[in-house]
């Protein structure tokens, strides 16, 4: 991994790296697209990039691995980094583009740390970061070649569904079509449309059913911003523009949330958004007649703001093992339990093997109950929809 020389001078430079490290990421974005516009146009997601949350998980990443490589030389974080690799092969990220990272990003530390950036500064720096780039790029390698869709592929939306006030639920089917890819539950597609200034934005979702089904389905809440965050611009597209018989582009599966196979007792806990995976792997539980005990967690605003709440409560009924406990913040009555999510009361088998996904603070409170319980921490797996804010803490 790391030669000894650069993890000596990396473990001497990383206070100061660390601590400078927002505002060099915050210089490298700004010269990326100074000198390459067209990458925040159609690739980069230029809500993430408006309300920093982009910014921050660089951030996170680049000093999470570094941390990693000088405590663990002989080892690599690969949850970081499978996780990386499978939103950059989602994005269709090629090799050439990391000497352009590199190139901007090593001139922003250069620039943010002035002269104490020196040649043996440089070039350990420069090691760490081609030892995560070559990383990824052989992760992504073999991700595109164990896919059965190469590049993007048109879909036709075959039928919309309202869900609530703000989710809406897509079925497609291939133009040409082929026959549809296959995938795990938990998993998600990128989504690419064209906005109406022309930039071309690229959004991930969840699928919602289970592996096998005929059509590529999906559900997207409108995001509406607020005095730090702009609207969402894809999925406010989708929900104002299309409609059944409209063109989308979509990528081939990818995403590391996938459910295993496993006779182990399960517990799917979501909320808001969150409940997409969840619901492709309760699905899939169903279909498998999984006969160990599954809890099945969610918590929402309301019973009206639940996404999938009927499909949720169907693909539970199927299960011989199934308890559901969902949490309101508004009219819980009969529908679920008041307040937000609380598994103090809620049994957890041994042996449990946990899914999460929806906000970090939602996430952050399970996790911590689900180890006071008991849980290992390697049975907790979890999905976090845009930049992982969570990982590099997690991965350190």
């Amino acid at each position: 991994m790391l030669s000894e020389p650069s993890a000596a001078t990396v473990r001497a430079t990383l206070p100061a790296v660390g601590a400078a490290i927002g505002e060099i990421t915050e210089l490298f974005y700004a010269k990326l697209f100074d000198a390459h516009p067209e990458l925040l146009r159609d690739l980069f997601n230029r809500g993430n990039q408006a309300s920093g949350a982009q910014k921050q998980a660089l951030a996170g990443s680049i000093a999470a691995f570094a941390t990693h490589l000088v405590d663990n030389p002989d080892q690599r974080p690969d949850l970081m980094l499978q996780r990386i690799a499978h939103k950059h092969a989602s994005l269709g990220i090629v090799p050439e583009q990391y000497p352009i990272v590199h190139e901007h990003l090593f001139a922003a530390i250069a620039e943010v740390l002035g002269d104490a950036v020196t040649e043996e500064v440089a070039a350990a720096w420069t090691e760490v970061y081609w030892l995560m780039a070559n990383a990824l790029i052989a992760i992504e390698k073999r991700l595109y070649a164990q896919s059965e869709q190469t590049g993007w592929r048109e879909w036709k939306v075959v039928e919309r569904i309202e869900e609530t006030a703000d989710v809406a639920t897509f079925k497609l089917r291939p133009v040409d079509d082929g026959p549809v890819p296959g995938y795990r539950a938990g998993q998600y597609v990128s989504v690419g449309v064209t906005l109406a200034d022309g930039a071309r934005q690229i959004r991930q979702y969840s699928l919602t059913a289970a592996p096998g089904s005929p059509v590529r389905q999906f559900a997207v809440k409108r995001v509406t911003g607020d005095a730090t965050t702009p609207d969402g611009e894809v999925s406010n597209h989708l929900h104002a523009h299309v409609r059944e018989g409209d063109i989308l582009q979509l990528s081939a599966p990818y995403g590391d949330l996938v459910l295993e196979d496993t006779t182990a007792p399960l517990l799917l806990a979501s909320a808001g958004i969150g409940v997409t995976p969840m619901i492709a792997m309760l699905e899939q539980l169903a279909l498998t007649g999984h006969s160990a005990p599954v809890t099945v967690v969610h918590a929402d605003r309301s019973p009206a703001t639940h996404a999938l709440r009927a499909d949720h409560l169907a693909y539970a009924a199927k299960l011989s093992q199934a308890e559901t406990v969902f949490f309101y913040e508004q009219d819980a009555a009969d529908a679920g339990r008041p307040g937000l999510a609380d598994l103090s009361d809620v049994p957890v088998a041994s042996g449990t093997q946990a899914y999460l996904c929806g906000p970090l603070p939602f996430m952050r409170a399970v996790r911590e109950q689900l180890l006071a319980k008991g849980v290992a921490p390697a049975d907790i797996h979890y999905e976090v929809f845009g930049p992982d804010l969570w990982l590099a803490r997690q991965a350190a």
